[in-house]
């Protein structure tokens, strides 16, 4: 496959191949790689031309490219102690190991939560101890600690509650646990605008005191850190098991699934964690994932994808619409029969899931499209869309519209709607979201950059709408450019795409948000053969100038233009694709996923 453009002077590049807009709306740009580290890469490290290409455009400099493909955690594992709170967290969770106080973690009802609290059952499992599980009802309690918890908690005769991937902003609730006379330590790097919330500690790589520069780490990676930090505590108090404490990495298969579904950037020691990590989940030692892995049918060798598309929404159904606590108690389980129960629970729910998804998109579609008209930032919504799937229908809209996007559920028309938003390259919707509840428009919100939950009552909608509209135009316009953009990493001929350039891309891999999968450009191919699949994919082969032909899928294309032109087979286009592999009945072949099309002739 060959160099994709030569290096492109400053000022606004060419569209690439001449794609202003394809099919999907996107202009087409070619990924800049100084040929001078090109070569410098492929000759020190022995890699092919494409793949040292695709780490130069990535940024990676000779000098740290060793680093990069070979990530370990003795290289980029932070000190503890440079997490602020870090010292004194690891203090009370060692008291409390060592003195058999009742604990309990409260986590988030994600993949992000549930991994994080599955790490620590795991742990005071290893050292003796038992450790409560408490995850919020998503319909009920809302997002993160409340006063409720803390009451029920108490109740039950708990002293110490550990709070996973939330509690970061609970200032009411935790003063309420504080009058209760529960001690509280939040393990989070959710954003924070302001003061921490009274607690014994407050561990957060985002609060704005914190000087670890490990802002990028999810709460996965957070609680990994903490347990190292208990670890060496335990070590220089000299406690009963310190010369036998729970070995960190058995457990980095749960740190990386919650970094790559939190869509953490893949670089430092997020990198390392999810390389690392990978590594512990082949050797099934999970039982709970391996469970989950074989209701979904998947075979072969794990990958970031499993986590990502595989797993991640299984583990995640549960806390959209079924039992929250259903992913802490899969990951944590060490009993085979427990875990094969739990895996069919969450597969059966993950498939209620996706039909409630189908149904909720199709509602909101037409509503969007005329919103997406009208603002900067699109909100849509419904008291009878289920609160539990809303995030992975603003995905959805986001990537078709290429905005901003929030879309609100609910219980009734009579109680609060809760929001999740997923926004596009460049534009911080969490920090906006954060901003409108400062304001007084929201009972509650905030998030990351790339994704943001609210509660809203229904009739401030339109206020929040103009709201958010307003306080991201400039950052949506500056981005603008950036949100409908596709780089293409380079163009080749369809025979170039073959086992060995998989092969090659896959030492540089993994890839993942910051480090993302490579895309090449096909140029000047037809369409000579297609099927509809489950009625919204299509695969297809595709025949390039030269007679070559490569086959592959698109995945949900009669959402888009590019399922009616594949189905049509008439044209010419150029394709941009990622390559992968095809393992069936013992066969192995090169396919491709198709990313986007533009139409030639």
């Amino acid at each position: 496959m060959s160099s994709a453009a030569a290096i492109i002077p400053s000022g606004k590049a060419p569209a690439f191949l001449g794609v202003e807009r394809s099919l999907t709306g996107r202009r087409w740009r070619a990924r800049d790689a100084e040929i001078g580290i090109v070569e410098a890469l492929r000759r020190r490290f022995g890699l092919p031309e494409i793949a040292a290409r695709v780490l130069a455009s990535r940024g990676v400099v000779p000098d740290e490219a060793q680093a990069f493909l070979e990530p370990t955690l003795k290289t980029h594992f932070p000190d503890p102690s440079s997490f602020k709170d870090m010292d004194e967290a690891a203090r009370v969770i060692e008291d409390a190991i060592v003195k058999g106080r009742s604990c309990a973690v409260l986590a988030d009802y994600d993949v992000d939560g549930g991994s994080s609290g599955a790490q620590l059952v795991r742990y005071f499992r290893a050292r003796g101890r038992d450790l409560k599980i408490y995850v919020p009802d998503r319909m009920k309690e809302g997002y993160g600690p409340s006063d409720l918890a803390f009451e029920r908690l108490k109740a039950d005769g708990v002293e110490l509650v550990i709070t996973v991937d939330c509690g970061a902003a609970a200032e009411g609730p935790l003063n309420r646990a504080a009058e209760l006379g529960l001690d509280v330590i939040v393990l989070d790097h959710h954003l924070m605008a302001g003061a921490p919330p009274k607690a014994l500690a407050v561990v957060n790589p985002n609060r704005l005191d914190d000087t670890s520069g490990q802002g990028a780490l999810t709460a996965a990676g957070v609680v990994l850190v903490t347990m190292a930090a208990v670890n060496r505590e335990a070590r220089r108090r000299g406690s009963p098991g310190a010369n036998h404490l729970p070995d960190l990495i058995q457990m980095l298969d749960l740190a990386a699934i919650g970094t790559v579904c939190d869509v953490a950037p893949l670089t430092g020691f997020n990198r390392a964690i999810v390389s690392q990590g990978l590594k512990v989940l082949r050797n099934g030692k999970n039982i709970g994932m391996v469970a989950l892995g074989e209701s979904a049918g998947r075979k072969g060798i794990p990958t970031v994808y499993d986590f990502g598309f595989v797993l991640g929404p299984r583990i995640n159904a549960g806390g959209r619409v079924g039992d929250a606590s259903l992913a802490t108690k899969l990951l944590s389980t060490e009993d085979p029969e427990e875990a094969r129960e739990l895996a069919a629970t969450l597969e059966a729910l993950n498939q209620e899931r996706r039909a409630r998804e189908a149904e909720m998109l199709a509602d909101a579609e037409t509503e969007a499209l005329a919103e997406a008209e009208k603002r900067n930032v699109v909100i849509v919504g419904s008291h009878r869309w289920h609160p539990g799937v809303i995030g992975i229908a603003a995905g959805r809209l986001k990537d078709r519209l290429m905005k901003p996007t929030i879309v609100l559920g609910g219980v009734s028309e009579h109680e609060p709607a809760k929001g999740s938003g997923r926004s596009t390259p460049g534009v911080n919707l969490g920090g906006a979201v954060a901003a409108a509840k400062a304001a007084g428009l929201l009972i509650n919100g905030g998030g990351h950059a790339a994704a943001a939950g609210l509660t809203v009552e229904w009739d401030k909608v339109e206020a929040v709408k103009d709201f958010l509209s307003d306080a991201l135009k400039d950052e949506i316009a500056a981005a603008a450019g950036e949100a409908r953009a596709l780089s293409i990493d380079a163009a080749g001929a369809a025979a170039s795409i073959d086992l060995g350039l998989i092969d090659a891309l896959e030492k540089i891999g993994p890839y993942g948000q910051g480090h993302p999968e490579p895309v090449f450009a096909l140029p000047d191919v037809r369409v000579c053969y297609s099927k509809l699949v489950k009625e919204e994919h299509v695969r297809f082969t595709l025949e390039d100038a030269r007679g070559a032909r490569i086959g592959g899928i698109s995945f949900r294309a009669m959402k888009n233009p590019m399922g009616e032109a594949l189905l049509k087979k008439e044209g010419v286009f150029h394709a941009a694709v990622r390559v992968k592999k095809n393992e069936w009945n013992g066969a192995v072949k090169a396919e491709i996923d198709l990313v986007d099309l533009a139409q030639t002739k």
